[in-house]
Order: C-alpha cells, then sequence, then structure tokens
C-alpha cells in the first residue's frame, strides 16, 4: 500500500530539468552506488531507478546539445577557412 504522503513519480522528478549537468550526473552516480549497494528496500530501489531514468536522460539532452554547439562552431570554422 503506497503511503498517504508519498509524491507521485512526476513531482518527485520534476526538479530534475532544473539541474546542471554536473549535479545531475553526480546525483545519478549517488542513486547508482544506493542501488548497487543492495540495502534499499524494494519500494525505494524502485523509486531510485525511476529517478535515475530521468536523470541519466536529462545527461544525455545535455550532451546532445553540447555535441551540437560543438559541431556548428567546427562547422563555421571550417567554412571560414
Amino acid at each position: 500500500m503506497p503511503k498517504k504522503d508519498a509524491p507521485d513519480d512526476a513531482t518527485t522528478n520534476a526538479d530534475v530539468a532544473e539541474l546542471g549537468y554536473e549535479e545531475a550526473r553526480d546525483e545519478l552516480a549517488a542513486i547508482v552506488a544506493r542501488l548497487e549497494s543492495g540495502t534499499e528496500t524494494l519500494e525505494e530501489s524502485m523509486r531510485l531507478w525511476e529517478r535515475g531514468e530521468t536523470l541519466a536522460a536529462h545527461c544525455e539532452r545535455w550532451l546532445d546539445g553540447a555535441q551540437q554547439k560543438i559541431d556548428a562552431m567546427t562547422a563555421g570554422a571550417a567554412d571560414g577557412d
């Protein structure tokens, strides 16, 4: 039975969009360590896994955006030569 005061997943993960890359990466690494320790309950492990998935997707979006900027800069530099 779910806890009455437990936030739903959308509420729990809503703040991820506000995180910078390093913050999201560090939190994801901490979640992985907690999951690997095997000390969390099944319920908490599932919550952590879902948060980790959200953080991983956020990090991937950051990296994709950075790659696009690099590609645009290098293409612009090549056109200028």
